[in-house]
């Protein structure tokens, strides 16, 4: 998998691209994520590519000509599964979509800036508007880093037990289960006994229940979504 992010602060991504799971899976060679600066794609002598927007509202509009040289050029090299684009009107982000998108072979993440993007891009280059909450943001870095993350945690060999993905929170629209390490008293706070139990089936029965329970208590609209 290849996944190109386009940004005017390509700064920001230096240290979480280079530590943890993003880190092995590049490695590993099983992604490759490379990070390119829109002010590349500038034809302005000061490397600029924002402008004030038509119509007099305040801030500042990153401009449709780097955006589109920088895609097109990444075009003229491969084929893209996704074009994507950060922003607070997109679709909400979740783990079926992240499964969905490790499945791909290249995309590239264009990080909104300022006030955001001259429309045309989303109208003409954009193939999908993604958002990470109801929230809005300096930029469109840090929801590239949370969308990257989530894909590339799932591409097989990323994470070395990788039974441990799928049983993560959202896998099956479920909350995880409560989960405990050693020792396994502390403070007179123990363990549930049937984890020590030794009997699969059961510990897998309770695991069920608890992700049940939680979810129920905690995030009740999953399991509306499937009813």
């Amino acid at each position: 998998m290849r996944i190109d992010i386009l940004t005017v602060l390509p700064e920001m991504f230096t240290s979480v691209l280079g530590c943890s799971i993003l880190k092995r899976a590049q490695d590993k060679g099983l992604v490759d994520i490379v990070v390119h600066n829109l002010r590349d794609y500038s034809t302005d002598k000061h490397r600029n590519v924002d402008d004030y927007p038509f119509g007099g509202e305040a801030g500042m509009v990153l401009q449709i000509e780097p955006i589109d040289k920088a895609i097109a050029a990444l075009k003229e090299q491969r084929t893209y599964d996704e074009i994507i684009y950060t922003s607070p009107d997109g679709e909400t982000f979740d783990q079926p979509m992240a499964n969905g998108m490790s499945m791909l072979n290249n995309i590239i993440i264009l990080c909104g800036h300022y006030k955001g993007i001259d429309y045309r891009v989303r109208e003409h280059l954009i193939t999908r508007e993604v958002s990470v909450g109801d929230f809005v943001l300096t930029g469109g870095e840090l929801p590239a880093v949370v969308i990257t993350d989530a894909i590339v945690r799932l591409l097989p060999g990323a994470i070395g037990d990788e039974q441990s993905a799928l049983s993560d929170s959202f896998q099956d629209n479920l909350l995880a289960p409560p989960v405990y390490t050693r020792p396994a008293e502390y403070k007179g706070w123990g363990v549930p006994d049937i984890l020590l139990s030794g009997h699969q089936a059961k510990i897998d029965e309770w695991k069920l229940q608890q992700a049940m329970e939680r979810t129920r208590l905690l995030r009740p609209d999953l399991l509306e979504d499937e009813e």
